[in-house]
């Protein structure tokens, strides 16, 4: 499990992290997002030591994760697959982790075969596309069988059946009873793969709860109808204090429930051949929620 409390930040003037607490619970994809800016990484990195908090903590089963003897048996992190020596190979490169944390050499084919690196094992990581490294640092955060793993932006160049697998692996890995943590700027992945969320904006939280409590948060909900007669039923919604968009097909509609529609269609004698509900996207909920947190918006002309 992973607590954070009171977590504060700064880097001279500026604060990246303020006063931020949650906790990342052991069995479920966590996802961990937020804007451009808004203090993920500086929170993954306050998690593993890498830098000391101004104020607060941040505990790795219960203690500080400086506190774990031989790190990679407690928590397998990947915060930057370029950073890693582009003249070593693979199997160099594992095999040193291995040592320093006393793991066996023969964990290290094991992990270049689950991450599917087995064929590139002896080859430069210099010459390695950004999808192989990728893999490369999934197989160190793997080395040391953790129960807890970190992740940030893991699918960065990997190709449709890379992001797949990944996919795959962070939900079995959740299903094992260990505590995974995924921080994406892709919401639509992120969908697919977390099923609990902790969202900051400007170095402050904003949400922690159930991805699909978060996105039902959004008001963007609409009803999708079709209809022989949408100007007689769209009059008819208007009224009743629907916000109605006709599109050439069909007609989207906000401010009322499925329900309601059908029972105003009913009672203005009008044929219905689809009324459908459709919920609120992660991003959509997350672009709404966020608007006022982030340091750096986009203009137009």
């Amino acid at each position: 499990m992973i607590e954070v409390i009171g977590l504060t930040k700064r880097y001279g003037g500026k604060t990246a992290v303020d006063d931020l607490s949650f906790t990342v619970r052991p069995g479920h994809v966590t996802g961990f997002l937020g804007p451009n800016g808004a203090g993920k990484t500086t929170t993954l990195r306050v998690v593993l030591g890498l830098d000391a908090p101004t104020g607060g903590a941040a505990t790795v089963g219960g203690v500080p994760f400086r506190s774990h003897r031989r790190g990679l048996h407690h928590v397998g992190a990947l915060l930057d697959a370029q950073q890693v020596h582009g003249g070593r190979s693979a199997t160099a490169h594992l095999s040193a982790l291995a040592r320093s944390n006393g793991i066996g050499r023969r964990r290290v084919g094991e992990v270049l075969a689950e991450v599917g690196l087995t064929d590139a094992a002896h080859r430069r990581v210099g010459g390695f596309s950004l999808g192989m490294k990728q893999r490369l640092g999934i197989a160190a955060a793997l080395l040391g069988d953790p129960p807890v793993l970190m992740f940030d932006e893991p699918i960065n160049g990997m190709d449709p059946e890379g992001v797949r697998w990944v996919r795959h692996l962070f939900r079995r890995l959740a299903a094992e009873g260990r505590t995974v943590f995924l921080s994406s700027h892709l919401m639509t992945e992120m969908e697919h793969t977390a099923d609990q969320l902790v969202v900051i904006g400007q170095g402050r939280l904003i949400a922690a709860e159930p991805l699909r409590a978060f996105a039902d948060r959004g008001t963007r909900r609409r009803v999708t109808v079709r209809t022989p007669q949408p100007a007689v039923l769209a009059a008819a919604l208007t009224a009743a204090g629907a916000t109605v968009d006709a599109a050439p097909d069909h007609l989207a509609v906000r401010g009322l429930s499925a329900e309601r529609i059908g029972a105003l269609a009913f009672a203005n004698a009008v044929e219905l051949h689809e009324l459908t509900t459709r919920t609120t996207s992660l991003e959509e909920a997350f672009m709404e929620i966020t608007a006022g947190h982030a340091d750096h918006l986009a203009g137009s002309r």
